[in-house]
């Protein structure tokens, strides 16, 4: 099994090498640029419209239930465990968070152009199902001998949401964290394959597997219905709590903010040189923000397809708000509480850092990590659940991707029983192979996007927004 973790992670570092990293951020300057900056501009009105549901608009679920859906895929582990792991001192130091800003303030732009693109190009299945995304957009925007590409990323697509950023690192986490409450030591285990895993691992993973498959039996409109009531209270929980971490740990505020700057920049001491420093805190930064807010990525325009939008800008708006709730706060937030507790320079793993953390404070605090990513991670899996059924039922029809849901639950268990180093290499794989297919569609479609966004803002719809 070692063996095979170092050959992933070998493929990881030709994946998420420099050429992938300046292709994502070139493609959000070059969308900012042709977008006139759209993501800063119209910033405050995409924190309004975010909460607005169009009442005559046309989709499969509101415009607030879509961005709440699309919220529960990007609000996830990666905003607890990927932070911690991305900034750890065994990754990319704090200056990684760093890049995560860098990455995301471009990715909004790109973020944008999604949700509009995928309104734009969205399809009416047999039975009556919206569906819409990259897979749809490359084939009908960028023309029908493009339909390889869009393959290509549906297959990836599909590879994501049953093993990649949708169902192992999720459950993982979920579990990691269950077994650091109830068995710590391991003391109580079952053997499984040979393996010996502990009780409360594999019971956590059945009753996630369940709860789950419960939820994604109803479709998108059941989804979007638990999305609209866990992701609002699970954000306000976590946004709150961290806060009071912080206050308590003030006066250490400007140090933390200093240390992501300088270690930007900077060479760390664990890291063996300049070069080596500066390209492990870009690479951890832009893959765990990618990871985080799914800007480039493909997978949250999927959902934005299926809203009640009167136009396609309607929708590409909320993406930009999307992004900067989740890097902009809660990233950041999360980033803020690990370096002021002091806990980074344990070198624990992620998961590990995030409890210590917040138990550092008062260890009561420790149940509120793993409430918040029990939630983070339930509606991830719910919401990652319908970019995989879409993505079979381009390739293969509906008949083959409705029985994704009977399947789904699988996984789930799959995903809690695997070591944590090997899910992490294996998500970070699959998301940069998705990655490259939608960025050249964005980079394409870019000047469709400026002439919807241009009639929309100079017609009588942009003053409703």
């Amino acid at each position: 099994m070692d063996a095979f973790t170092n050959f992933l992670g070998k493929v990881d570092d030709i994946v998420w090498g420099l050429p992938l990293i300046i292709l994502i951020i070139v493609c959000g300057i070059y969308l900012t640029i042709r977008l006139k900056f759209l993501q800063i501009v119209h910033l405050p009105k995409a924190l309004r419209f975010m909460i607005k549901n169009e009442e005559d608009g046309t989709g499969e679920v509101t415009s607030f239930g879509a961005l709440c859906t699309a919220l529960s895929a990007t609000i996830g582990t990666g905003n607890i465990v990927g932070v911690a792991t991305a900034i750890g001192i065994l990754a990319g130091g704090p200056g990684a968070l760093f890049w995560m800003w860098i990455a995301a303030l471009f990715g909004m732009a790109t973020k944008y152009s999604e949700g509009l693109l995928a309104v734009k190009y969205r399809k009416i299945d047999e039975d009556g199902h919206v569906l819409g995304g990259p897979f749809y957009y490359i084939e009908s925007g960028m023309g029908h001998k493009w339909r390889w590409l869009a393959k290509i990323f549906a297959f990836f697509g599909a590879c994501v949401g049953l093993m990649g950023i949708g169902t192992f690192t999720q459950v993982n986490g979920i579990a990691s964290a269950v077994q650091a409450f109830f068995d710590p030591d391991k003391a109580n285990t079952v053997s499984i394959f040979g393996n010996d895993y502990s009780i409360a691992i594999v019971i956590s993973a059945f009753i996630l597997a369940i709860l789950v498959g419960l939820v994604v039996i109803g479709g998108i409109q059941r989804i979007s219905k638990v999305s609209q009531i866990i992701v609002p209270f699970m954000a306000v929980l976590y946004i709150v709590v961290c806060l009071v971490l912080i206050i308590v740990n003030i006066n250490k505020v400007p140090a933390a903010f200093e240390t992501i700057v300088k270690c930007a920049f900077k060479p760390m001491s664990f890291a063996g040189g300049v070069t080596a420093s500066l390209a492990i805190a870009m690479q951890k930064g832009v893959a765990r923000g990618l990871y985080s807010n799914e800007a480039g990525e493909g997978s949250a325009p999927v959902i934005h397809s299926a809203a009640q939008v009167n136009h396609p800008v309607e929708q590409g708006i909320t993406g930009v708000a999307e992004v900067f709730l989740d890097t902009f706060v809660i990233c950041t937030i999360t980033g803020l509480v690990l370096g002021v507790t002091g806990v980074l320079d344990s070198g624990a793993p992620g998961n590990v850092l995030a409890i210590n953390a917040f138990a550092s404070v008062w260890e009561p605090l420790r149940y509120v990590v793993a409430v918040c990513l029990l939630m983070f991670s339930s509606t991830t899996l719910m919401s990652q659940w319908y970019f995989g059924f879409v993505g079979l039922n381009y390739i293969f029809g509906t008949k083959v991707a409705d029985k994704f849901k009977y399947v789904f639950p699988c996984f789930c268990i799959i995903g809690a029983l695997a070591e944590i180093e090997l899910v992490w290499v294996i998500q970070d794989v699959a998301l940069g192979l998705l990655t490259i297919p939608n960025l050249i569609a964005m980079v394409a479609l870019a000047p469709q996007v400026r002439k919807a966004t241009k009639e929309y803002f100079g017609g009588e719809a942009g003053g409703r927004l």
